[in-house]
This record gives structure tokens, sequence and C-alpha cells, in this order.
């Protein structure tokens, strides 16, 4: 028998975590932080996992809602084997020490008391009995070794994996994490199976709604490079808010494009903090991980300008300039928060968002008010003018409602299971899939139920 617990806290894209008992094997999906909460309501239920230790966890990648609680589960299930890929590893190090630090925060500025989760030292030693394992080779974990595992290149961000396991019956599940089936700037579309899968646990965050049909990446990019050089002629200052994860080294290698094909001027590009740190990964795994541009690294291609440091006073927007900081949803005493009051209220300037944000983001604030209307960037406090322009950008490294629903009918799994989307987006994708296949059970677990799937 093969079970799925969903560990997460709400029904929707948070902090995604799910219990597989696959025939005498306990295996756990993803451990994530969820975006919007905080303290101990952003971990995942791990009281549903009992007391025993699982087997093992795989982590698809290392974006916080999907890594941010690891340390903890460690604590609480040591024996556990933790498995990943060599890029989440390297990433997902990176990414927790700086939420260390994040916590540290908001402990001494909220008063949040459950914070850090994690010390730094001891995120270290949790990082030191991290498992690693390459794409496409299979290998033996779960109890008595009985699950045959392997790892599928997902096409999200660097060390990106969907996992495929086997059981001892011949019992497939795949388990896609956040998959991009189309090539990025540096990271290429999911190399995913294409047969042979009985049951499919697959992401719905874009399960509501397509893209335009003449939508094509190189026309984006072009549309946001003509936006640029617009701004930068006119005067002013561009500000691009964005995910020091994966977005920011997509954009910062297509600007460095954009100036050697004197698509916009040769401006001087701001570029720091956990962007910069992220980005030194990129480059140092640029010859052993799956890349467009083997070899490629990204410091000897695009020259930036770092952010000064806090007590060297704030980053000032300067006409001219591109300012490519985090981050992707201007959240509070970030970069890209501090300089939006700056940015807002000059005509001449420009925000220029490049990812999806929250509506109850100050970015998702921003998107929502009309040019002229003031707008209050934490919904309290300081209202701003919106002078200046606002234009949205789709480069997103999730695959669309249309490739999903492809390649879910391609699998024809006799049992699909969505997770990772808001209700409504998960309901939609129910309802597609389920007239689209008809001999397939498509079910969409609530946070704290378990599903038998075979």
């Amino acid at each position: 028998m093969i079970t799925l617990t969903n560990l997460t806290a709400g029904p929707e894209i948070g902090a995604n975590c799910y219990l597989l008992d696959m025939e005498g094997s306990r295996i756990v999906l993803d451990c994530g932080m969820h975006p919007k909460q905080d303290g101990n309501a952003a971990k995942p239920n791990f009281s549903l996992i009992g007391a025993a230790d699982p087997d093992a966890i795989f982590i698809t990648h290392s974006h916080l809602d999907h890594i941010g609680t690891l340390p903890v589960f460690q604590d609480e299930y040591p024996r556990a084997e933790v498995i990943m890929t060599v890029g989440t590893a390297e990433v997902g190090d990176a990414m927790l020490h700086n939420s260390v630090n994040v916590m540290t925060a908001k402990r001494m500025g909220e008063g949040i008391i459950e914070y850090p989760f994690f010390t730094h030292g001891e995120l270290q030693r949790h990082v030191n009995a991290w498992v690693t394992r390459p794409y496409n080779e299979p290998f033996r974990t779960g109890s008595n070794g009985t699950v045959l595992a392997t790892l599928h290149d997902a096409g999200h961000i660097l060390g990106s994996c969907g996992v495929l396991l086997e059981g001892m019956s011949g019992t497939t599940v795949f388990y896609t994490g956040d998959v991009q089936f189309e090539n990025q700037t540096l990271i290429g579309g999911a190399d995913f199976p294409q047969s042979g899968v009985d049951v499919l646990i697959m992401e719905s965050t874009h399960g509501l709604a397509d893209r335009s049909p003449d939508y094509t990446r190189e026309k984006e990019l072009r549309r946001f490079a003509q936006a640029i050089r617009e701004v930068l002629e006119g005067g002013g200052a561009v500000l691009i808010p964005v995910f020091a994860l994966g977005k920011s080294q997509e954009l910062l290698c297509e600007i460095g494009r954009f100036k050697r094909e004197g698509l916009i001027p040769d401006a001087p590009v701001y570029f720091g903090g956990l962007s910069s740190k992220i980005t030194q990964v990129y480059d140092r795994l640029c010859d052993s991980t799956p890349r467009l541009k083997p070899g490629y690294r990204l410091k000897d291609d695009v020259e930036t300008h770092g952010l000064p440091k806090q007590d060297k006073g704030p980053l000032v927007a300067t006409p001219g300039n591109i300012y490519l900081v985090s981050s992707g949803m201007m959240s509070e005493h970030t970069v890209s928060y501090k300089m939006a009051a700056q940015v807002l209220p000059h005509k001449n300037d420009a925000i220029l968002f490049v990812g999806y944000s929250d509506p109850e983001s100050p970015a998702g604030r921003i998107k929502a008010t009309k040019p002229g209307e003031n707008v209050k960037l934490n919904g309290k406090g300081q209202a701003y003018p919106l002078l200046c322009r606002t234009e949205c950008f789709d480069f997103s490294g999730h695959a669309t409602r249309s490739a999903l629903v492809d390649y879910a009918c391609r699998l024809r799994p006799h049992t699909i299971v969505l997770v990772h989307g808001d209700e409504d987006a998960m309901a939609s994708m129910q309802a597609t899939l389920t007239d689209a296949l008809p001999d397939t059970r498509v079910l969409c677990p609530r946070p704290g139920k378990t599903v038998r799937l075979a």
C-alpha cells in the first residue's frame, strides 16, 4: 500500500512537505518554510510524521518554501537520510545561513521568540549530514533499501530535481517538485521521465490560467530590454526587484547580453547581498552542473557594482543606473523595499517587475495601484504617490498550465496528486485533468489529510 500525507499548514503555496508511506518505507518530500507566516506557524506539521524517524527525506531544490525548515526536521529525526543534488546542497547552504540572519533580525525587531529555528553552528552540523546524488543514476534508499530512487533535472533553478521512486512491487511514484519544461537563460528545461509512472505528484503553481498563445521568452526579453532603454534614455533609474536565487542570475546574464547587443545603454548595474553569494555558487558549479552555457561565469561577463553596507547609508536611486536588487516581493527591510520610496514619486524612474508578487506584499500593493494614486508599501505608515513607470514581465521558472496538463496526459498515470498551488489553481487543474484522463484519479489532499495512492 502507498499513502501520501499532506504536512503543509495551509491550502496554498507554502511550507511544502509531504510524507509518503511506500510499502514499508517512510519518505518525506521537501521541508519548506511558509513565506507568509512567522514563527512556528511557518513550519510544516511534523507531528503527523509521528515519533519514529522516517527513512529518508528528499529536497527537490533550495528555495526556502522547500528547504527552509530542513534543519528543524533533522533535529527531530536525526536518523533520516537527507538526499538532494550537489547544486541544491551548495545553494541551500547559503540560503539557510541567510535565513538564520533574517530570523534573528525578526526576533530582535518583531519579538518573534521562536526565531531563529537554528543557529549558524547548528546548521553547519546538519549540512555535513546531507547526501548528494547525481541526476539519472538510480540508487537504493528507504527501509532496508527497498525503494529505488532516481533524481531527474527539473529545469526550475540550479540543482532542482524531480524524484522517481519505485517500490518492491514495481509501482512507481514521481514527484515533480517545482518544474519548468522550457529553457530559461542559464538553466535548460526539465529532463523528466516520459513513461512508466503510476502515481504523479505534480505542482500546480500556474494551474489557474495560461499564457497568451503568442508568448515567447525572447519576445518578452526584448520588451524588457526596451523598457530599460526607454527609462535610462529618459533620464531615469531602473529598479528591478528580483528573487536572489534563480531570477537574479538569469536576468543579470540577460542584462549583459542586452549591453553587448546594444539593446540598452552601458549603464552601471547595482547588484549584491544574497544575490551575489548565490551567483558565486552558480559560477563555482558552472562546469559540474547541467547548464545551457557550460563554463559560463557571470562574474567574468557582467560588470556589477556592490551594494553599500547598512552602516554606510542607504543606496540612492541615481538616474542612469540599473538596480537589480532583492527582494522580488519587495519585503520590508530589503533593498528593493527601501529603494521603492525613492523611486515611486519620480516620473522618470521605473519599477520593472519580473516575477510573481503576493497581493499583500509591497510589490503586490504597487502592482494594484493606479498611476497617480497613493500606495502604502506595508499597508500602513507613509503613503507614496505612484508617479514612476511600472511594468510587469513574465520570466517564470514554473511550467505553464498547458505544459503541466500535457505532461500528465503523456504519462497517463493511474493517480495524480496536485500540490503546490492555491485552492483555485488546484481545483481548475483537477477539473481539466479529470476530463482529459477519465481513467485517472485526480486528488487534491487537504493539509493534514492522508490519501491512498495504490
